[in-house]
């Protein structure tokens, strides 16, 4: 039973993965590692490029490129300098990008919903928190779990369970 129960959730989150990210180059021309950066930028502006490819899983080298290609693409903007760090902010053709990609996000995602009633939603939401309370166990990292997360989505008027992993983890309620 249970062997049959995670064969489901692998089959289901690579095809919800699949839906996800297959409408990402067409919305903004850019890799799905690249609408990361972007969402991460619109979240969190200003982040050097080592950590803005940490939070999307790139190299420092990777990293440089991807904002090589997305700033080609008028998406971003390196800021002067400050010692090493080189930091990078979303243009406003960046964060419109970021939010034309959330919604492309959304779209599929709300087809595959569209077969549950509300309390089979309601109830999917509490298993999904649960098993994302227990993700951020194995991966430890609120900032790369929601790298394509639409943050207020999560916060206004819920408590975000990957937050919440991280708040428990550092000790902090």
């Amino acid at each position: 039973m249970h062997e049959r129960t995670a064969n489901l959730l692998g089959a289901a989150s690579l095809a919800v993965t699949d839906v996800v990210l297959a409408g990402v180059p067409d919305t903004a021309g850019v890799s799905p590692s690249g609408a990361a950066a972007l969402i991460v930028l619109a979240h969190d502006p200003e982040l050097g490029v080592t950590e803005l490819g940490r939070r999307v899983g790139l190299s420092q080298s990777a990293a440089a490129r991807m904002v090589d290609g997305l700033q080609a693409a008028g998406l971003v903007e390196r800021l002067p300098a400050a010692g090493r760090v080189v930091r990078v902010r979303p243009t406003p053709a960046g964060r419109a990008a970021a939010r034309a990609m959330l919604a492309a996000r959304d779209a599929p995602l709300a087809r595959v919903l569209a077969g549950l009633d509300d309390g089979e939603r309601e109830m999917l939401a509490a298993l999904l928190g649960k098993l994302l309370g227990r993700l951020y166990d194995e991966i430890g990292d609120a900032d790369v779990m929601c790298r394509l997360c639409d943050r207020t989505c999560c916060t206004d008027g819920a408590v975000c369970p990957v937050g919440e992993a991280d708040r428990r983890a550092r000790g902090a309620t």
